[in-house]
């Protein structure tokens, strides 16, 4: 069970992609009877400004489990048709400020510290540095409005979408040093670096004081520790002993029978 984990660190599931096989209402209440006293999720409506009663029901699905919304992301767009964010968007910039506020509401209700702004696919016809300076902009403010509830705008690298310009920690922390900001911070992703072929343990030694949040998944496959072939509770050890102390999320896709039995083992 999650309270019974040795790591070093307090945890949080994230329940946009563990417990596949219930509907997302059901799983903050299954991320709590599984031992969680915290979940993330993808943005978890279809729409970038979902209505109050749909965004009602989001509030008491987890407010009802007793778990604590650590972690949410800005609208991806259509993540289904291979978008992953609208943050470099200049013909979008109107929608993300509108997702800001609603997020952070949300947030605000939920007790969350983590904003995950995913950075947008590069746009055919359009000057990356346009993109850039967009999403330098929006990135900041999404700083500021998640710093009004004490909370942080995350940034991270991804893999498997070759238009996303973001593949190393490098290439984030640069896109930060763009903002100009203090309010956002690196999203590390154990997973997505070590598939785009980054280190992830030079990542954590190198940017240490920029890390505001700590994803894991095992590579190959996004299953869970032990699955794959990366050091993970190295890797956890090694992320707590930089000074990290925030939460890591359990972000993979379920692959064994008992996804959480790595954490007796």
């Amino acid at each position: 069970m999650p309270t019974d984990t040795p790591l070093p660190l307090p945890l949080t599931a994230n329940c946009s992609i563990l417990f596949p096989d219930l509907p997302l209402a059901e799983r903050p209440a299954a991320a709590a009877a599984a031992g969680f006293d915290a979940v993330e999720f993808w943005w978890p409506f279809d729409t970038s400004v979902p209505g109050d009663a749909e965004i009602d029901r989001f509030v008491t699905a987890v407010s009802d489990a007793g778990v604590v919304l650590s972690g949410l992301n800005f609208t991806a767009g259509d993540m289904t048709a291979g978008e992953r964010g609208i943050l470099s968007d200049p013909a979008r910039r109107g929608e993300f400020t509108d997702n800001v506020d609603v997020a952070v509401g949300i947030g605000a209700r939920l007790g969350t510290r983590g904003f995950n702004a995913l950075y947008g696919n590069r746009i055919d016809g359009l000057d990356p540095a346009a993109q850039d300076e967009v999403a330098a902009q929006n990135l900041a403010l999404a700083g500021r409005a998640a710093a009004r509830i004490g909370a942080v705008a995350l940034l991270e690298p991804v893999s498997g979408i070759d238009r996303y310009p973001l593949r190393t920690a490098a290439d984030a922390v640069a896109a930060l040093d763009r903002t100009g900001s203090g309010e956002v911070r690196l999203l590390l992703d154990i997973y997505h670096l070590a598939v785009n072929g980054d280190d992830p343990a030079a990542a954590i030694d190198r940017y240490a004081d920029r890390i505001g949040h700590v994803q894991i998944a095992d590579a190959p496959g996004r299953g869970e520790p032990g699955t794959g072939k990366l050091p993970i509770a190295a890797l956890i050890e090694r992320v707590h002993a930089a000074g990290y102390r925030g939460r890591i999320s359990l972000e993979y896709r379920p692959v064994t029978a008992d996804p959480f039995g790595w954490l007796s083992a």
